[in-house]
């Protein structure tokens, strides 16, 4: 496991680099869908990391979101969004990231998520904490909803959707200090687990957006579940970080 842990650093690093490199230059833009982007500089930072996975850990699971599923091993499954962000890198607004999840035999072990423009490194290794640029860090200690500061994405479906999200934003608004839409789940959750949110929650995802970041969120002390109160599953498309103080309370909110 110690090597695969020094082998997600250096790709981070590299997908990084290429972000940093990228950013705000001369883009070619394709849509995946109707609000869904993808650019030249997601496909060269998935690369990046590929290439060193391809040379170093060739008999491994990949699940990445521009190349799709590499079936290997049963025992590792690397978990790969190049660019979270990606309109966010598109527009010129920095705030973006690269997340890596790696994970052994069905459990997620190891994680980073990596905001190159900041040079924030979130990293998370199962039973040893998270940390942020080499310090320990934790989720707060709000107790109640009113003080607590949300923060929450839209899927890309949300035209078909848009009543149920609106009262969604309304609720929060109501009932919270304030709520945010910044456009990178990955970063959402690690500044939970840094204190800089109280509360991520969204639906719509994939496994890519939030497997590392919800690593960071639980080795930080804080908690996962659905929506709808049920264990969080990385497959499951939709989670609520916060603490174990406003865990209740928001899922009873939602509801």
């Amino acid at each position: 496991m110690e090597q695969r842990v020094e082998i997600l650093k250096r790709a981070a690093e590299a997908a990084g680099r290429v972000l940093s490199n990228g950013f705000r230059q001369t883009l070619h833009i394709d849509q995946k869908g109707e609000l869904d982007l993808v650019t030249d500089i997601d496909r060269a930072a998935e690369r990046a990391i590929l290439d060193i996975l391809d040379a170093e850990v060739p008999e491994d699971t990949i699940v990445a979101e521009e190349s799709g599923r590499r079936e290997g091993s049963n025992r590792f499954k690397w978990i790969i969004d190049p660019l979270d962000g990606t309109t966010n890198f598109a527009n010129g607004f920095p705030h973006f990231s690269v997340s890596i999840g790696l994970m052994e035999t069905g459990l997620l072990r190891a994680g980073i998520v990596f905001d190159p423009i900041k040079d924030e490194w979130f990293e998370a290794h199962r039973g040893k904490g998270a940390t942020l640029n080499g310090r320990m860090i934790r989720v707060g200690e709000k107790t109640s909803l009113a003080e607590a500061l949300g923060v929450t994405g839209f899927s890309y479906d949300r035209r078909e959707r848009m009543p149920e999200l609106l009262a969604r934003v309304e609720s929060f608004l109501m009932h919270t200090r304030g709520l945010r839409r910044l456009g990178s789940a990955a970063l959402d959750l690690c500044y939970v687990a840094c204190g800089r949110f109280d509360v991520f929650l969204e639906d719509g995802l994939n496994a890519w957006d939030m497997a590392a970041g919800c690593l960071i969120v639980e080795e930080s002390g804080g908690i996962l579940s659905r929506l709808n109160g049920k264990p969080f599953d990385v497959d499951g498309g939709e989670v609520i970080a916060c603490n174990t103080h406003l865990a209740r309370i928001v899922r009873a909110h939602i509801r």
